[in-house]
């Protein structure tokens, strides 16, 4: 098949009647929604504009973000916040990764919505935009991990406002890159191998995951008991010390 006939069949174009049709609103919506800079330009042959898929994909984000509460000025914002986002050739380069060991997730506007429900605003957008968590591909939105995702949204399911669970992701990438040169240092000192870093890493991932485990645990065990009348009271006879204090004489 010729490239001109497999083009023909892949990329539709239509007038503005034709794809107000098939978004199901009325050619003077699909007006509003260009005048409020919600589409992107169309295509011009003389005074005929021609719309594709792109734009059509665009109009049911736009409906179904409507549908989730979301008001078109808010998804004007968002709709800026995803066009100046990273695109996805960027994210290995703003990571220093190749993806590594991570899956990527694609995801529409309305599913990320769906994700994070009533927390996908601007400001949480370009915070996940600048840590690298989330770029763009099209009309599609690609977040760098499904673990990082899954995590993410369990916690804001829990009640933890995600723009909380998004500082503290920036925290822990300065934490996670000290904890990284650490062992990259250790283990290029005492193996000469090009490999060993990569051979080795699931070690250094295990003793992390036990350190964790076990500060959580201590953590824990130190905290006073909720139900304990005396929480907060230092035991009898037992000096008030606290991370800056030494003990009165």
């Amino acid at each position: 098949m010729a490239k001109d006939e497999t083009e023909a069949k892949t990329v539709r174009e239509y007038r503005t009647a034709e794809l107000a049709g098939e978004a199901g609103i009325p050619v003077r919506t699909l007006r509003f929604y260009r005048e409020r800079k919600l589409l992107p330009p169309p295509r011009r042959e003389g005074r005929i504009a021609w719309y594709d898929d792109h734009h059509l994909a665009r109009l049911r984000t736009i409906a179904a973000l409507l549908e989730r509460g979301h008001t078109l000025g808010g998804i004007a914002e968002l709709t800026t916040a995803f066009e100046s986002g990273r695109d996805v050739g960027q994210l290995g380069e703003l990571l220093g990764i190749g993806w590594s060991e991570e899956t990527p997730v694609r995801l529409s506007p309305e599913a990320l919505a769906d994700y994070f429900e009533g927390e996908v605003t601007p400001e949480n957008l370009a915070a996940s935009l600048d840590l690298g968590y989330l770029a763009t591909d099209g009309e599609e939105i690609v977040h760098v991990s499904r673990r990082l995702l899954d995590v993410s949204s369990a916690l804001v399911r829990e009640g933890v406002p995600l723009a909380a669970v998004l500082e503290t992701g920036r925290r822990v990438r300065a934490h996670a890159d000290a904890l990284a040169a650490l062992f990259t240092e250790l283990i290029s000192a005492h193996i000469a191998q090009d490999d060993a870093v990569t051979r080795l890493r699931p070690l250094a991932k295990s003793v992390v995951e036990a350190e964790l485990t076990m500060a959580m645990d201590r953590l824990l065990a130190a905290a006073p008991a909720a139900d304990d009348p005396a929480a907060g009271t230092p035991a009898s006879g037992a000096p008030a010390t606290g991370p800056d204090q030494t003990p009165s004489s």
